[in-house]
């Protein structure tokens, strides 16, 4: 299949944001570039790197075509201990430090915190990322958790109907008991939200620590032979499999 232009359609982002998803420069060697006149808007000079922008725009970086960024979307085994973002002021090990340069102008699908390891999608496409995330989507998470303490099966009922943590209402789709004894709990869990750290505050308000976690699906992607720290390119085809999503018209996913 051919690479398809992420930037078409009637999606407006900002100027700097725009050349930053194209591969072109960094967010503040945009913003530079944009304040010293350097680039153009169909023909049109502009020096504000906030302006909105239709993504099928004309921009020109000194005169030269800057070209769109064709679409990719790799499938990513995040190591335990790695964080799902670009950079740490600690100076903490992100996901793009382990990718390198295959992570080039992506962007994540949600997080996964520090903790937890397991499949990670990152995409050059940022609406195909807003709609896995939007919790209207209902797209299905699968995890594998170990807790301290015994669980039963009145304790997974009881996360499947909903608890409150902090004010808010969490529940699972499911939740399946492996193995349970005094010490620790194995499960199965999947989701459908995707809301912060929603399967450790799931269990913390059912009086268990979650011990280990790992995402081991979503959608109908799974990790396969993948080991921590490796990844593999999706197709466009496989992504619209996976997530029953429609033929790509114009940019977008219907």
């Amino acid at each position: 299949m051919s690479p398809r232009n992420i930037d078409a359609g009637n999606a407006r982002v900002h100027l700097n944001r725009l050349l930053s998803r194209r591969g072109i420069l960094t967010r503040s060697q945009a913003n530079a570039a944009i304040l010293a006149g350097r680039v153009t808007v169909d023909g049109r000079v502009v020096r504000d790197p906030g302006r909105p922008v239709d993504g099928a725009a004309r921009i020109e970086l000194d005169a030269q075509p800057t070209g769109t960024l064709a679409w990719r979307t790799i499938l990513f085994y995040k190591p335990r201990g790695v964080i799902t973002t670009r950079r740490d002021p600690e100076g903490r090990r992100t996901v793009y430090d382990v990718l390198g340069d295959a992570a080039e102008g992506l962007v994540p699908v949600g997080r996964l915190d520090q903790a937890t390891s397991g499949l990670l999608l990152l995409t050059s496409d940022t609406r195909l990322a807003d709609r896995l995330t939007d919790p209207r989507s209902a797209v299905p998470r699968v995890y594998v958790v170990s807790v301290r303490g015994k669980t039963t099966p009145d304790i997974c009922k009881r996360l499947e109907e909903g608890v409150v943590q902090r004010g808010q209402l969490l529940s699972a789709e499911s939740v399946t008991l492996r193995k349970s004894s005094g010490r620790e709990s194995h499960l199965v869990v999947t989701l459908t939200e995707g809301k912060n750290r929603e399967v450790r505050r799931l269990f913390a308000a059912a009086g268990h620590n979650v011990t280990r976690l790992k995402r081991v699906a979503f959608g109908a992607l799974t990790l396969g032979e993948l080991a921590p720290g490796e990844w593999r390119e999706l197709t466009e085809t496989e992504v619209r499999q996976a997530f029953r999503i429609g033929p790509a018209k114009a940019g977008h996913y219907d």
